[in-house]
C-alpha cells in the first residue's frame, strides 16, 4: 500500500525525503484532555465517521436500484424484493438484505455528465472553477469532526482513500488531503533502516528548521508541512497503523467481504471507523460501460459490490457503529436510460440514483423517483450539494458553517445545499 497522491505544495518524493529522516521517536500528536479521559471508549463506540463507495466512471444505475421493466429502456436484469421494500436488481442479492440500513434516492438531476467535472462536482457540492479549488467531502468532514479525532488521540490519517485519489483538500490545505492507499494492507517508506540515535539527531535537526521557517511568516503552506512532518513522525510507529493490515483478519471475515480488492478496501474502511478515522473512501472503477453494459455488470461489477458492500453494511451493524457511520454510494453520473448500439449506456446526469444510510438516516425507503422509462425526475430533484449537506447533518456538522477560501471568499460548507428531509423523518 503506496502513498500515491499528495495536495498542491509537496510532491510525494518531498514527503519520502521527509520520512527518511523521521522514525522511530515519535511523540504522539495529539493528547487527550485529562477531563476526556473518562469517556474515551465511549467516544470511541460512538464516535461519527462516514464511508464513501465511489463507483468510477458513472455506474448505470437504471439498472441496479432504479430498474424500468417491460420499459423500452429497460435490460435484461430483473427486480428483486428487498428487506426495506423497494425493488433492485437481482444481481444484488445480498445488499437486497440489507436495504432495511439503506436508502436509494432515485431523484438526483444533475448537469455535470463529463467523468472529470462530475467527479469533482460529486466530491465537493461545487462546479469545476479555475479560480478556486473547493474541499471534498473526506478533506471537510475530517476537517469539521478534528476535535472529536483529537479526543480519539488519532495518530493515522484522518482521511483516507483506498484505491483512488478521490478529490483533494482545495483551500484546506495539504493538512486534510487525502491518504491514498491500495488494500494490501502494507505501507511502503514507513520503514527505514537508519539506526535510532542517528535518527533522532535528524528529527531534532528538521523540526528546528521547520520551526524556524514557519516562523518566518511563510504562509499556510509552511504550516501545513510543519503539520505533515508531525503527523508523519506519529504515523510511522503508531500502533494505529495495524488498523491497515486486513490480513490479520480471519479467513472467514475476509471470504465474508470477498478477496477482490475492493473487497479488501471495504473490510479495510471498517477496520479504519472502528479505529476512530472519520472518514474513508474506497475506490471501485469500471463502471464507464459504453459497450458490454449489461455482461459486465451482471458478471464482474454487481457480484463484486453485492459481497463487499453487503458484508461492510452488516459489519457495522453487528458492531454498533452503523449509527455514528455514514454510508454513501455514488458515482459521477447516470446513465443514459437509452440502450446504443452496443449493448452499452451512455453519460447521462439528468435522472439517476445515489444510495445512502446509517448515522441516523432512515433506511428501508426510496426518496424521489423518476418516470416510466427513467428519463426525467417527477419529483423534487437533488443535487451533489444535497447530498453533501443531509451527510453532514447526519455527522452533527453545522449546515451554517462557512468557510473563508485563501483568495478571501466565503464559502457555504455543502454550498448551501437542502437536506434530503425524508431522510430524517
Amino acid at each position: 500500500m503506496s502513498l500515491s497522491y499528495l495536495p498542491q505544495g509537496m510532491t510525494r518524493r518531498h514527503f519520502i525525503e521527509h520520512l527518511a529522516g523521521a522514525s522511530a521517536m515519535a511523540v504522539p500528536a495529539i493528547a487527550f484532555a485529562g477531563a476526556l479521559r473518562a469517556n474515551a471508549e465511549d467516544l470511541k463506540k460512538r464516535h461519527k465517521a462516514a464511508i464513501m463507495l465511489w463507483m468510477g466512471g458513472g455506474p448505470a444505475t437504471i439498472d441496479i436500484w432504479d430498474l424500468k421493466p417491460g420499459a423500452p429502456t429497460a435490460g435484461p436484469f430483473q427486480p428483486i424484493g428487498t428487506s426495506g421494500g423497494e425493488q433492485i436488481c437481482e444481481h444484488m442479492p445480498l445488499v437486497a438484505k440489507q436495504m432495511h440500513h439503506l436508502a436509494i434516492v432515485r431523484s438526483m438531476s444533475t448537469r455535470e455528465a463529463d467523468h472529470n467535472r462530475g467527479r469533482y462536482y460529486m466530491h465537493t457540492g461545487y462546479v469545476p472553477n479555475p479560480n478556486i479549488e473547493h474541499p471534498s467531502y473526506g478533506s471537510v468532514v475530517s476537517h469539521m469532526l478534528a476535535e472529536q479525532t483529537k479526543q480519539l488521540k488519532l495518530e493515522i490519517p484522518a482521511f483516507v482513500a483506498v484505491g483512488g485519489g478521490s478529490v483533494g483538500p482545495g483551500f484546506l490545505g495539504m493538512t486534510y488531503a487525502p491518504f491514498v492507499v491500495n488494500s494490501d494492507g502494507n505501507v511502503r517508506n514507513l520503514k527505514m533502516d537508519v539506526a535510532a540515535a542517528r535518527l533522532s539527531e535528524r528529527m531534532q535537526m528538521l523540526a528546528s528548521l521547520e520551526k524556524s521557517f514557519v516562523k518566518q511568516d511563510r504562509g499556510q503552506s509552511a504550516q501545513d508541512h510543519a503539520n505533515i512532518l508531525e503527523k508523519t513522525v506519529a504515523l510511522m510507529t503508531s500502533k494505529q497503523m495495524e488498523a491497515f493490515k486486513v490480513n490479520s483478519e480471519s479467513e472467514a471475515v475476509r471470504d465474508r467481504y470477498g478477496k477482490s480488492a475492493f473487497g479488501r478496501g471495504c473490510l479495510m474502511a471498517r477496520r479504519l471507523v472502528e479505529q476512530g478515522v472519520p472518514f474513508v473512501e474506497v475506490d471501485l472503477g469500471g463502471w464507464d460501460t459504453h459497450s458490454n453494459n449489461f455482461k459486465t455488470l451482471g458478471d464482474t461489477k454487481l457480484p463484486e459490490l453485492d459481497k463487499a458492500m453487503s458484508a461492510l453494511v452488516s459489519d457495522l451493524d453487528e458492531r454498533k457503529l452503523l449509527d455514528y457511520t455514514a454510508i454513501i454510494w455514488m458515482g459521477e453520473f447516470g446513465r443514459t436510460p437509452r440502450i446504443n448500439g452496443n449493448s452499452g449506456r451512455d453519460h447521462w446526469a439528468r435522472s439517476w440514483s445515489v444510495v445512502l444510510g446509517g448515522a441516523g438516516m432512515k433506511g428501508g425507503i426510496a426518496v424521489g423517483r423518476t418516470n416510466a422509462d427513467g428519463t426525467d425526475v417527477e419529483t423534487e430533484p437533488y443535487t451533489s450539494q444535497d447530498v453533501m449537506a443531509t451527510v453532514c447533518k447526519s455527522l452533527g456538522i453545522s449546515l451554517e458553517t462557512t468557510f473563508t477560501s485563501r483568495n478571501g471568499r466565503p464559502m457555504k460548507i455543502a454550498n448551501g445545499g437542502k437536506v434530503i428531509k425524508e431522510l430524517f423523518a
